[in-house]
């Protein structure tokens, strides 16, 4: 036979009774276990191979395998036998039993290698790796995450501000509360306008997990009132208010007129208000073109426990006016109604006005014409464009020019904001010129006579940026704010003619707003943590009675 001379051919044995094999044939069994055995060896690439013995033609062997792996396999392969049929050295138990042991340990977890690896050796349990898993839940109480899957920042920090060193204590005895303002976005506004929110991952934006977000975040700050915004009527009634009166809270809920399926509440904790009054407010009005919005309000008068007559009530208001940043005269009409309620229902019965709160989305900027009518009491409207008033166009030109008055004397309220006999008006409907000049309106204005101020100054103390109440896809500005009275040492600096002695509240403190840099960094809202596009706003406060 020819042999090539570059090509090494296997011969006999160089040492006397040397074996070819390293182990001899007896130590593995018959023949055909032993060529499966070697099939696997040479065969690394394929699937193992899978045999059927056949009792009288591949009897058992006579003597138990004792191999459990072979070194050169892969160990991914390991070779794993009945423990009837084997003496396993290695004390690892199989991978199906390792797997249910790992199971009954729920503190302890490994990661699932991407790629199938040369060796799989037992890691220290790592939480890490779960940051890149965006499909799995992961339970609240064990785990919580501030980054999203791609590892950004998702939870904002918010820290409490200290106010009690700008405004003294005038009074003994006071009562100590916080207060919530929040719009915690309805699942049928979020799926109507999903443009809005491109920028979040599916899985934040269904209601299951926004809710139990939601309910969390609410009963992490605790506070006193709630008055929240755009609360769908059917998750307040299954959800929402189970959740909050197991924490002890007793609510009230008014839903938008028409066919809109969300609305205003306010809750509060027993323990330490009990409901004087309760007044829905309603801003559609039939027939009149200026409120012919499905926009509600919702005012509740709150005594706090303990206390006795009604010189220590608090007049909380919860509202959510028209978005439609071009439609300022809806805007002012609808708060015009809503001030004219309140000062009905604040009234006492020594003339006195209790102190007020005045919380919601009111989707207008701050320096805005409705913003200063809120907190400067007047408004001349006089040439203004009907899209300034909110302050969220930034180029109203080729608008109307508002028109006085605002709305008709049909309404029953005057441009004090207050309610009115239809008896004052001239037969035509409209207010006689001697009216209106006793009144002070020969020129288009508006009035109220509240002194309320707002809670946040707009701007953060440290860095100046502006704050930011709420940020989608489309914008990050101030819409939101809790409005307040302001206690006062005494009535020398009420010079309106139609403002009420009041009795009033200090601030305390204030849970500090973010910037726009901040929110960005968070992938804006909703995000994993935040599951609303508006942050809640929140104050303590000291009632002087």
């Amino acid at each position: 036979m020819y042999r090539h001379p570059s090509v090494k051919y296997a011969g006999p044995p160089t040492i006397p009774n040397q074996p070819m094999f390293a182990r001899p044939l007896s130590a593995v069994g018959f023949a055909p276990a032993a060529a499966v055995i070697w099939r696997q060896l040479y065969w690394r690439n394929t699937v193992p191979l899978i045999t059927i013995r056949k009792p009288f033609i591949s009897p058992r062997p006579l003597s138990p395998f004792i191999w459990s792996e072979f070194p050169s396999i892969d160990h991914t392969r390991r070779l794993h036998l009945s423990l009837g049929l084997m003496k396993h050295p290695d004390p690892e138990p199989p991978l199906k039993r390792r797997k249910s042991l790992e199971s009954e340990h729920s503190s302890e977890s490994v990661q699932p290698s991407p790629k199938r690896s040369a060796s799989r050796e037992t890691r220290a349990p790592n939480l890490a790796f779960l940051h890149n898993i965006t499909d799995v839940q992961l339970p609240s109480e064990k785990l919580s995450l501030s980054l999203d899957s791609t590892g950004n920042k998702t939870e904002l920090k918010r820290q409490w501000e200290d106010l009690t060193d700008s405004v003294a204590s005038i009074s003994v005895g006071p009562f100590d509360f916080s207060v919530m303002s929040y719009n915690i976005l309805s699942q049928e506004l979020l799926l109507s306008n999903p443009y809005l929110y491109k920028h979040c991952k599916p899985r934040v934006l269904e209601w299951h997990h926004r809710f139990a977000n939601l309910i969390t975040e609410l009963e992490r700050h605790a506070a006193d009132i709630m008055c929240l915004q755009e609360v769908q009527e059917d998750h307040y009634q299954k959800q929402i208010k189970p959740s909050l009166e197991n924490l002890g809270y007793q609510c009230e809920y008014k839903r938008r007129t028409g066919r809109k399926l969300d609305g205003c509440m306010v809750a509060f904790k027993k323990s330490r208000f009990t409901l004087f009054s309760s007044h829905p407010v309603e801003y559609f009005r039939q027939g009149i073109p200026v409120l012919d919005r499905d926009n509600v309000g919702l005012i509740v008068v709150l005594k706090p426990v303990g206390a006795s007559g009604s010189e220590c009530n608090v007049c909380v208001v919860n509202t959510h006016l028209l978005y439609n940043p071009r439609r300022g005269d809806i805007k002012l009409a609808q708060l015009a109604l809503l001030l004219a309620e309140i000062g009905r229902v604040a009234q006492q019965d020594d003339g006195t006005t209790c102190p007020v709160l005045l919380c919601g989305d009111f989707n207008s900027v701050p320096a805005s014409p409705l913003y200063t009518f809120i907190t400067g009491s007047k408004l001349e409207y006089a040439g203004m464009p009907i899209g300034k008033v909110s302050g969220q166009e930034e180029s109203p030109r080729g608008q109307r020019i508002l028109t006085s008055p605002l709305w008709p004397s049909s309404l029953g309220i005057s441009q004090l904001c207050q309610y009115e006999g239809q008896t004052n008006a001239e037969p035509d409907g409209k207010e006689s010129e001697q009216q209106c000049s006793n009144k002070g309106l020969n020129k288009p204005s508006i009035e109220h006579g509240f002194k309320l101020t707002s809670v946040y100054s707009h701007y953060l103390k440290e860095s100046g940026h502006r704050e930011i109440t709420t940020c989608h896809s489309r914008t990050a500005i101030t819409v939101d704010y809790i409005f307040y009275s302001p206690a006062q040492r005494d009535e020398s600096g009420w010079t309106e003619c139609n403002a009420a002695p009041q009795r009033g509240l200090q601030l305390l403190s204030r849970l500090a707003l973010v910037s726009e840099s901040e929110l960005r960094e968070v992938n804006g809202l909703p995000n994993q943590c935040h599951s609303s596009d508006h942050l809640p706003l929140i104050a303590r406060f000291r009632l002087h009675s």
